[in-house]
């Protein structure tokens, strides 16, 4: 019994590994990805917003960077919840700043749970959209006053950038596919399974 405990556990530590380890190489392609996407949101976003709240709006989609750049595999990447997440974060998120007064112990994890339950219905699950959704609650009074339009720009006008900049740079190395669903991994696997069937009725 403690032999296969202690054999599982080995092979869990193994599984655990590989699919944490990065090829090198790869690091390099993380970095500029994510420095493009944030250098372009960041001087946009500068142009409207005041220095202090740019601060906050960058911090949702700095950890959109580290899913969409740095883990491309993960289904939470992936751009219907990339883009959905932020999206029905916001929009969450500015709902509950308009329905409900002031009261920061009310508003935030009203908006924070409330922006999960949506985008688990929706299946856009993205962690970073509960930060999306507490800064439209707690952003200061510029982000109060773009309303809905906070949905738009910066939230709507940041994902994209994120995902087009991901669509060019997670794509230029062959070890690098994404969206996932595209890759050519996934159609070599359903080849595979294909002919297996087929072989199987012979």
């Amino acid at each position: 019994m403690k032999k296969q405990i202690y054999r599982q556990l080995r092979v869990y530590r193994y599984v655990f590994y590989r699919e944490t380890l990065v090829d090198p190489r790869e690091h390099f392609w993380s970095f500029i990805g994510a420095f493009v996407a944030i250098f372009i949101i960041a001087f946009t976003q500068s142009l409207h917003l005041p220095v202090l709240e740019n601060v906050f709006l960058i911090g949702s989609f700095g950890a959109s960077s580290v899913l969409v750049y740095g883990a491309i595999q993960s289904p939470l990447a992936q751009p219907r919840s990339l883009v959905g997440g932020h999206v029905v974060s916001a929009l969450v998120g500015v709902m509950v700043a308009r329905l409900l007064p002031d009261i920061i112990w009310l508003t935030a994890p009203l908006a924070v749970a409330s922006s999960i339950v949506f985008m688990q219905m929706t299946r856009t699950l993205h962690p970073p959209g509960g930060a999306t959704a507490l800064i439209a609650v707690t952003g200061g009074t510029k982000v109060a006053s773009l309303g809905y339009g906070y949905v738009l720009s910066p939230v709507l006008s940041g994902a994209l950038i994120l995902l087009l900049t991901a669509l060019v740079f997670n794509n230029i190395t062959a070890k690098r596919h994404y969206p996932v669903k595209y890759s050519r991994l996934r159609r070599s696997r359903r080849r595979h399974l294909k002919a297996k069937r087929l072989g199987g009725r012979r």
